[in-house]
């Protein structure tokens, strides 16, 4: 899209879609009124919205991993299920490092970024947080719809037991991290709240902030990740970041200038920010590697 200005207004209008609430008929109304009719707002939602058919950045059957559906224990007698990734040939244990979703659930999209996690020397786990409500829908609507009906306390427990459980894994070296995009970002920050020493660094990609209040909680090593021009998720960072440097816990912020919320997808033709989320990537496995191994 060459206009900028159209661009902006309708990823604003997709966000409110869908992280806010709205009717998706009122929702494609605005969106064709603002694109100029009906053709070019469905080709615009196409370009926002993630393309569940993009081809993976990692095959699946990539030769240098071993990857395949699991599912464990987690709180409250629940089971979760989920992807694990890990080099194929790796010699001892190594560290481990949990991948989650957005509010669409676990997609391919996160099963990729999850595969090119164990590329750079992880264990790399995506737990699926719907599977109490069934396992992610391929329906994306449906998705969000199920994500905002869970009942965040439980999640948080079920995220927090996944630390423990690879925590506790004979395969890892007993170090965990934890990094995840958007509703995955804030479920990161809430993680690293109630996991506390059990988890020794954390990732969230434009995830909005806890209360302040818990940041006395948190123990692991924090790196934030914004986006430059995220007002609903900025307008949180500060006061989060603020209260993290006075609880002594380790923290970096970065915000990338330019971008959009959900900036590090590659399926969103017009989120994308190659060079953003490269760097960013890099910096996420400097983290890690730091804090882990």
């Amino acid at each position: 899209m060459t206009d900028q200005n159209l661009r902006q207004k309708a990823i604003a209008l997709y966000d409110h879609f869908t992280h806010i609430g709205m009717d998706r008929r009122a929702f494609m109304a605005d969106l064709t009124k603002l694109a100029g009719s009906a053709t070019a707002a469905n080709a615009l939602l196409m370009a926002i919205a993630g393309n569940p058919a993009a081809a993976a950045i990692v095959p699946a059957d990539d030769a240098r991993l071993k990857a395949q559906d699991i599912e464990w224990p987690v709180a409250g007698g629940r089971t979760m299920k989920g992807y694990w990734a890990s080099p194929a040939g790796a010699k001892g244990k190594l560290p481990a490092v949990i991948v989650i979703h957005e509010n669409r659930g676990l997609t391919e999209h996160i099963r990729d970024v999850t595969r090119r996690m164990a590329l750079e020397g992880f264990i790399a786990v995506a737990p699926d947080f719907l599977s109490p409500a069934g396992g992610t829908p391929t329906d994306e609507d449906k998705a969000r719809t199920m994500i905002g009906a869970l009942v965040l306390a439980e999640s948080i427990a079920d995220g927090a037991a996944t630390v423990t459980w690879l925590k506790g894994d004979t395969r890892t070296n007993g170090k965990v991290g934890v990094t995840g995009f958007c509703w995955g970002g804030a479920m990161t920050e809430n993680i690293a709240v109630s996991a506390g020493s059990a988890l020794a660094a954390a990732v969230p990609y434009y995830g909005p902030a806890p209360d302040p209040a818990q940041a006395a909680k948190v123990k692991a090593a924090m790196l934030l990740q914004f986006a430059e021009t995220d007002d609903r998720v900025n307008k949180t960072a500060q006061p989060w970041i603020d209260a993290l440097k006075a609880a002594n816990v380790p923290v970096e912020a970065y915000f990338y200038p330019g971008t959009q919320h959900a900036f590090n997808n590659d399926t969103s033709v017009e989120r994308y920010n190659k060079a953003a989320a490269n760097l960013a990537w890099s910096r996420t496995i400097a983290h890690f590697r730091k804090y882990l191994k």
